[in-house]
């Protein structure tokens, strides 16, 4: 009984080293990284497919290992739009229901930005400030296509989900 015992000891031990050894190896294997995101449809399903693809590449690399931007342009602003002000904007869906807005302000809350065109803002007739969830003029770049285009020439990886 007691050699049971002892090899149950060994083989829990073995197990948490293991479990803490393997986080160790996920900060070395990816390191800092600087990524964007590029959001620019409005398929709902599509936006929380991405939403859940941000958070699972912060938890897999770690927040403080990040420097991580959502820019979104042309239909992408669907993500942001609230259902109600869809009627006094150029957009077919207004995506930013009560699960979107949860799930935005969870990434917000970790330090990820959300960049939104302002070219697209005055094309769609969207006003950032009565239109969208949780935007502010300092969220607004002038053009997202020109962004994703200057974050990649500063390193940022660019990632299309």
């Amino acid at each position: 009984m007691k050699q049971y015992k002892s090899k149950s000891l060994i083989a829990a031990f073995l197990g948490v080293t293991m479990l803490f050894a393997g986080n160790t190896t996920a900060d070395e294997r990816y390191g800092k990284q600087k990524v964007v995101y590029h959001i620019n449809y409005d398929d709902p399903e599509a936006q929380i497919g991405a939403l859940r693809n941000i958070q699972n590449h912060i938890n897999a690399v770690g927040r403080e290992n990040l420097d991580f931007k959502i820019v979104m342009h042309g239909d992408g602003l669907s993500l942001l739009l609230e259902p109600d002000a869809l009627e006094s904007t150029k957009l077919k869906r207004g995506n930013a229901t009560d699960e979107i807005q949860a799930r935005i302000s969870g990434l917000k809350d970790q330090g990820i930005q959300f960049q939104v065109c302002a070219n697209t803002l005055q094309g769609k007739k969207i006003s950032y400030e009565d239109d969208l969830y949780d935007v502010d003029k300092a969220d607004i770049v002038p053009s997202g296509v020109a962004e994703l285009s200057r974050l990649q020439q500063m390193g940022y990886t660019y990632i299309k989900p």
